[in-house]
């Protein structure tokens, strides 16, 4: 019995001392310097690609971008495109040493935490700031991938790992049950965000639910002003949190006056899956005789409903500053930003700096205030 009790106590030792180890060795095996510029050279072969330049992982790169429509029909090549164009401009190192240095913590890291992250698919790469977040922070990620948006994330992570082949040791992605992790961050619908509650609540956590976003107009808005706004409401077909579907106008405002700056955007009713949207809920207004206006590839409607179907943008008009103030803070918790001339600049929802958090809530502090392994 003695002998027996010491083994065990010999080997829990071991399986301490290991696990100990392995925390220091991912703790010290690459510098933040090392991180920013392995990030840096993965946005530089980005850009490279999507200007049409020839490197080792372009022709890969391309054919992952043409082939995700197989996958997800939402996700055409120009919606990737765009995704990782706003990728590649922020992985800078100037961008990315600017993110970093609000953070002095980051330099100080005693240990590393393993961060579970459920991605979303709603668009592409979704979830590749959270990938960021977590690495750039020197923590390691378990990843499960949307099974719509899996492949190009994974690819992003080969390139990464082929520019430093040391962030092997910090990534795994997994298409099963995340276990082993100290941390999580899960993203999904309002739906989900209750089973991710439940099966996660006890862990420290980031749970995100479904937000949209909104534009101010204030009725003095130039042409291309406009058309930029039209970017912001029609690019990935407006599934994405910052995407706008909801458009507040002062009272009085001729709807035409902006629609008729949108009409680069018409082809969107060619893509069958949203025209299938757009004349399904055209089809229940009509039979509802409910008060709309046909675009011929948008729907607008007025509404005080903040978060559109797809096809349909809602507007709501205003009389005054003050009173448009409290309606937009009620709808704080859902909304995820705001275009206009004080707020986003039009045209750039999807652009978002690499500090501009989903739901408003810093992953970055997040990963860093961690003081110990979580609950197992």
């Amino acid at each position: 019995m003695l002998k027996l009790a010491l083994n065990e106590a010999s080997f829990s030792f071991l399986r301490y001392y290991k696990t100990l180890h392995l925390r220091l060795h991912f703790s010290i095996v690459m510098k933040l310097e090392e991180r920013i510029n392995a990030f840096s050279e993965l946005g530089r072969i980005i850009k490279g690609t999507i200007q049409g330049e020839e490197n080792k992982f372009s022709s890969k790169l391309n054919n992952e971008i043409i082939s995700q429509e197989k996958d997800n029909a939402w996700f055409t090549a120009a919606n990737v495109r765009m995704a990782l164009k706003a990728i590649g401009a922020m992985l800078t190192s100037e961008n990315l040493t600017s993110w970093t240095r609000r953070y002095p913590a980051i330099e100080h890291r005693e240990d590393s935490f393993t961060v579970g992250v459920v991605m979303a698919g709603n668009i592409p790469l979704v979830g590749f700031h959270d990938f960021l977040s977590v690495l750039i922070s020197g923590n390691r990620i378990v990843a499960r991938t949307s099974s719509k948006d899996s492949s190009l994330i994974r690819e992003l992570s080969h390139i990464l790992c082929f520019i430093n082949p040391e962030f092997n040791r910090f990534i795994s992605f997994t298409d099963g049950v995340l276990k082993d992790f100290d941390l999580i961050i899960a993203t999904g619908s309002d739906n989900s965000s209750r089973y991710f509650e439940y099966y996660f609540g006890k862990y420290p956590h980031i749970i995100r639910k479904n937000r949209t976003s909104i534009a101010v107009l204030e009725g003095n808005e130039t042409s291309e002003e406009l058309q930029n706004l039209g970017t912001d409401i029609f690019s990935y077909f407006g599934l994405g949190c910052r995407n706008v579907s909801k458009v507040y106008l002062p009272e009085g405002y001729d709807i035409i006056n902006m629609v008729k700056n949108w009409n680069n955007f018409s082809d969107i009713i060619n893509h069958n899956k949203y025209a299938n949207n757009y004349d399904f809920n055209k089809a229940i207004w009509m039979v509802n005789r409910e008060k709309f206006t046909d675009t011929g590839f948008l729907l607008l409607k007025e509404s005080t409903e903040l978060a559109s179907p797809v096809a349909v943008l809602f507007y709501e008009y205003y009389d005054n500053e003050r009173n448009l103030q409290k309606v937009m803070s009620a709808n704080g918790e859902k909304t995820q930003c705001i275009c206009g001339n004080k707020y986003i600049p039009f045209g750039k929802a999807q652009y978002p700096e690499l500090w501009d958090y989903a739901d408003n809530v810093d992953t970055f502090e997040f990963l860093l205030k961690k003081k110990s392994p979580g609950i197992r």
